[in-house]
């Protein structure tokens, strides 16, 4: 005998089906959450994509290119992805072993002969993976100096050079620590290897097959310059554009240089959703499934957790190739985000859940919303209890900005105090000369210490005592906070034969690594 169903189960049962499917965002919800998101701080303008079931669910662009211009971003809008270029670069590295011109484990030097790290085991062993898994025994951003702030005239031989001078923090394969210029190195094995440059393999290898026809692998390579979103610093609450970051070389970027759209990038979305198939069944294979799992492969571990806190419960988290895995919530999300100056973004995939997020935002920090709109709209998908991460943000960013006020406010006021003793600033005056970083010169400029790097020229700037043997660097660039103290070495007479430099602002962006440079004087 069949039993009948109480008509409040049905409503129950009806209840809950309706709370399973409304897990997602509608679009109205996320023009609000962007809303939300841009009126608690100084945003110029925000792009997000969303794709469910390999269906674009979301599309859309919010605010301004550029605050002076006043022209607004829609899905076309081009912005700078920094450093979510990575999985371009290993992508392009995928294609290349699928064509049999490459394997995962040849040694750099097969490929790049000069290619030298900082001891011959390191050098003889570092395989192609290690390029691209933050495992160097190298420190965190180890050598970006050379390209922050941009401007600078290294090349990539400068790059290849500058390992060996470099100084290891941990044991070789033992330890992640993010990097940036091994990934200019895999850009480099693209170009010999296929004998194209990166950001034309790039674009002519993945986007244009996937037709995304707006992006481009750097700025430069850009013939239409119309839709691109302007970079802005939103400090002390104001917005202010900057000029677009730019690296003297094009087989730069394969680091972070690539400029595209939440329209182009929901395509790249689908092709990793579906195991590196595109097309309009998926018919079609960019890379193999072998070579896609390997890209999503925990190769280095970042951390590991057997009791996890809510909301996500994440076990674990590790770095594949050019992608970030973790679990949360039970689920694997495989993400990246990318950072330049007045540029933010971040992508994020749950293949179990047939989902795919991007958020690009031209401001820094802009509230941070790349990452606050993106964990918001994956939370709802993820099942977790929902958290106010735009206010989480804020109160974050109030505490970290108050800190760092008060301990550069601090440097400062005790620079403008008067001096009981007056400075010979002839004994720090000379030039002085970095093995990876090349030569700067302290030098008088109305009587006032100046610093300039002869190659890196937007590195100068007025020099103020401060106490001891030190000085602080007052950077004429302005772009990013990045002022510094330069720590002089003296010798028996009292005359500088060295510097030593570190950042003043503890939130200072790692890409200022001064701490790494060893400057010796070389004049005499």
């Amino acid at each position: 005998m069949k039993k009948s169903i109480s008509p409040y189960l049905v409503a129950f049962y009806l209840l809950v089906g309706q709370n399973l499917m409304s897990q997602n965002y509608s679009s109205f919800q996320i023009d609000s959450i962007v809303k939300k998101s841009m009126s608690i701080r100084p945003n110029a303008g925000i792009a997000v994509a969303v794709v469910k079931d390999n269906e674009v669910v979301h599309l859309k662009g919010y605010g301004v290119t550029s605050i002076l211009t006043k022209e607004a971003v829609d899905e076309n809008t081009l912005f700078a992805i920094a450093s979510n270029s990575k999985a371009f670069t290993t992508t392009a590295l995928a294609i290349l072993v699928d064509e049999g011109k490459l394997s995962w484990d040849d040694k750099v030097v097969d490929h790049i002969p000069e290619f030298k790290m900082y001891s011959p085991y390191v050098t003889e062993n570092f395989n192609i993976q290690d390029l691209l898994t933050h495992r160097s025994g190298l420190g965190l951003g180890a050598g970006d100096l050379m390209f922050f702030p941009d401007g600078s005239d290294f090349t990539i031989g400068d790059v290849l050079q500058s390992f060996q001078y470099q100084k290891p923090v941990s044991a070789f394969r033992t330890k992640y620590d993010y990097d940036n210029l091994l990934y200019v190195v895999a850009g480099e094995v693209v170009a010999r290897v296929s004998g194209m440059g990166w950001a034309n393999f790039v674009e002519t290898k993945i986007m244009d097959p996937l037709g995304m026809n707006r992006s481009v692998g750097v700025y430069q390579r850009l013939q239409d310059k119309n839709n691109v979103a302007f970079p802005h610093s939103s400090e002390n609450g104001e917005l202010r554009q900057l000029e677009h970051y730019t690296k003297s070389d094009a087989s730069l970027g394969a680091a972070g240089g690539i400029y595209a759209s939440v329209n182009d990038l929901s395509k790249w979305l689908l092709l990793n959703l579906n195991n590196g198939k595109y097309g309009a069944n998926f018919n079609k294979q960019l890379i193999s499934e072998n070579n896609h799992k390997e890209l999503w492969k925990p190769h280095t571990n970042i951390g590991f957790n057997v009791a996890p806190s809510p909301p996500y419960k994440t076990h674990f988290s590790a770095y594949g190739l050019g992608w970030l895995l973790s679990d949360k919530n039970g689920f694997i999300v495989v993400e990246h985000t990318g950072g330049l100056p007045g540029m933010l973004s971040r992508t994020m995939l749950i293949p179990e859940l047939n989902v795919g997020i991007v958020v690009l935002t031209n401001t820094d920090p802009g509230a941070y919303s790349f990452s606050t709109i993106a964990s918001t709209i994956a939370d709802a998908y993820l099942g977790v209890d929902k958290t106010d991460w735009i206010a989480n943000a804020d109160k974050r960013l109030q505490e970290s900005e108050a800190e760092s006020d008060s301990i550069t406010t601090a440097v400062w006021q005790t620079v403008a105090k008067p001096k009981s003793t007056k400075i010979d600033y002839s004994n720090f005056v000379g030039t002085y000369q970095d093995n990876w970083f090349g030569k700067v010169e302290v030098f008088l400029k109305n009587g006032k210490p100046w610093f300039t790097s002869y190659r890196s020229p937007k590195l100068n700037g007025e020099m103020f005592f401060y106490k001891a043997n030190t000085f602080a660097v007052k950077w004429e660039y302005r772009d990013m906070p990045c002022d510094a103290f330069a720590m002089f070495t003296l010798d028996e007479n009292g005359k500088a034969i060295g510097i030593k430099m570190k950042g003043i602002s503890p939130y200072i962006d790692f890409s200022f690594d001064f701490q790494d440079l060893d400057l010796k004087r070389i004049d005499k």
